[in-house]
C-alpha cells in the first residue's frame, strides 16, 4: 500500500487549514474524495446526464445502465443480489426507511432492542415509533473496555423485542461488536435485526451472507464516495413485503383507480434520485477494492499503534474504548481532564489539523462514560505516519 501515491489522488491534501499544511483526521465524519470519483461526477454531467428509467431516448437508457450498474458493482461488494440493494441518501435514511415499514409490528407495550454505543440515527427513529406506539426502548450495555456484554444481549434477544437495530462499529469508542453472533442469536428467537455499518463499511470488508443480518445500511460519503448516497441491503423476501417507505414517481407500477407499486428495490425509491453520486459510487469501491481491505485494516492499526504509544504519555488523559487497537476500527477518542474537547479541537485547527470535538451524535454513550464530550482523531487509507506524529505532538505542546 503506496500511500504517498494514494495522497496524489486527493487534491484537497495539498490545501492549506489556516495556513498550515492540512492533516485531516476527521474520516469518521466523512471522508476525502479521489479525483476518480470527482472526474466520474464531471463526467456523467457532460456526457451523460438525463433522468433514469423515465426515457426511452439513447441519454436517459445509458443514464440508467450507469446507474444500475453501481447496483450490481454494490451487491458484489455485499455478496447480495442487487434486488437486495436499495440507494437512499444516507444511513440515516435507511435505518428510518426500515423503522417505518416495520411500524406496524410494533405493539403496546413491546420493546425494541438497541445498545448504548448507537449514533443518534439508530436511537430516534426507533424512539419516534416506540413513542407512537407505547412501547419501549432497551438496551445492550457495555462494559469498561468498550465491549458490548453479550450475555445480557442474548437475554434480552430471548424476552423477543419487536425488532433489534445494533452498530457494527462505534463512532465513539472504535468498537467492532461481534455482528455474527448476534444476528444468529436474533434468528434463532425469531427476531428481525438491522446492522448499522457506517462505521465499519469503509474499513472492513462487509459481507452480507456471512453477518446473516437481515438489515444492513451504510453510506457512500465515509467510503471515498459522494455525499448524499446510501445504501440499504435488505433480504429479498422482506423487501417484497415492506409496503412503500414514500409515494411518487417511478416507486408505482399502476396509478389509475387503484395504486399498485413496483417490485423492490425500485418500490422504495421514490422520485429522482442522487444519480451522479450513485453513479460515481462505483468509482469509490473499485479504488478501495484494488488497495484490498486487509491493506486498509493493516494500515489503519499501524496509525492507532503510534497514536496510542504517544497519546497515553498526556497527561490526565481519558482514551474511550478498547485499550487494544487491534480490536478496533480506525479512530481514537479521548478527554483530557481540565481541557474542554472544543479547546482542544481548535488549538489544533490552528496548526492545520482537523478532529472533532463534541458529543459525535452519540449523547447516550458519552453519559455512560461520565462525559459530556470528547475528542476524536480518526484515520484512513491517505493518513501517514508523520500526520500522526504531528498530531499527537501539537496535542502535546497543546496540554503543556
Amino acid at each position: 500500500m503506496n500511500v504517498e501515491q494514494i495522497r496524489n489522488d486527493f487534491p484537497i491534501l495539498k490545501t492549506t487549514m489556516n495556513r498550515r499544511r492540512l492533516v485531516y483526521l476527521d474520516n469518521a465524519a466523512t471522508t476525502q474524495k479521489p479525483i476518480q470519483v470527482v472526474n466520474e461526477i464531471k463526467r456523467f454531467y457532460y456526457e451523460s446526464n438525463a433522468n433514469i428509467r423515465r426515457g426511452v431516448y439513447p441519454l436517459s437508457e445509458e443514464a440508467t445502465e450507469q446507474y444500475e450498474n453501481t447496483r450490481e458493482r454494490v451487491s458484489r461488494f455485499l455478496n447480495a443480489s442487487k434486488e437486495e440493494v436499495v440507494f437512499t441518501r444516507n444511513t440515516t435514511e435507511s435505518i428510518n426507511l426500515v423503522a417505518y415499514c416495520f411500524e406496524k409490528e410494533v405493539k403496546k407495550n413491546d420493546f425494541i432492542l438497541l445498545t448504548d454505543m448507537e449514533h443518534h440515527s439508530n436511537i430516534v427513529p426507533w424512539y419516534l415509533i416506540a413513542r407512537k406506539k407505547g412501547a419501549r426502548l432497551k438496551k445492550i450495555p457495555f462494559d469498561k473496555n468498550g465491549f458490548l456484554d453479550f450475555d445480557y444481549a442474548e437475554k434480552l434477544i430471548e424476552e423477543k423485542p419487536a425488532f433489534f437495530s445494533v452498530t457494527h462499529a462505534s463512532n465513539v469508542l472504535g468498537t467492532v461488536n461481534n455482528v455474527e453472533k448476534l444476528s444468529k442469536i436474533a434468528r434463532k428467537n425469531g427476531v428481525k435485526i438491522l446492522v448499522d455499518a457506517a462505521q465499519s463499511a469503509p474499513h472492513i470488508k462487509i459481507n452480507s451472507r456471512r453477518i446473516n443480518a437481515d438489515f444492513i445500511a451504510f453510506s457512500a460519503h465515509k467510503m471515498l464516495g459522494p455525499l448524499g448516497v446510501g445504501v440499504l441491503y435488505g433480504r429479498k423476501e422482506l423487501l417484497n413485503s415492506m409496503p412503500p417507505f414514500m409515494g411518487g414517481g417511478e416507486m408505482i407500477e399502476d396509478v389509475s383507480r387503484n395504486i399498485t407499486f413496483a417490485e423492490p428495490p425500485v418500490k422504495f425509491e421514490a422520485g429522482t434520485p442522487n444519480v451522479e453520486g450513485v453513479v460515481a459510487f462505483k468509482k469509490a469501491l473499485d479504488y478501495l477494492e484494488k488497495i484490498g481491505f486487509e491493506n486498509i485494516e493493516m494500515h489503519e492499526r499501524k496509525l492507532l499503534e503510534i497514536a496510542f504509544d504517544g497519546l497515553r504519555e498526556v497527561k490526565n488523559i481519558r482514551i474511550h474504548g478498547p485499550a487494544d487497537f487491534r480490536k478496533r476500527t480506525g479512530l481514537i477518542s479521548f478527554s483530557i481532564l481540565g481541557f474542554h474537547p472544543h479547546d482542544l479541537a481548535y488549538e489544533l485547527s490552528r496548526k492545520g489539523i482537523a478532529v472533532r470535538a463534541g458529543h459525535h451524535c452519540a449523547q447516550p454513550l458519552l453519559e455512560k462514560l461520565g462525559e459530556n464530550a470528547s475528542t476524536r482523531a480518526s484515520f484512513y487509507v491517505y493518513n501517514t505516519v508523520e500526520e500522526v506524529d504531528f498530531f499527537v505532538k501539537e496535542l502535546k505542546a497543546i496540554v503543556n
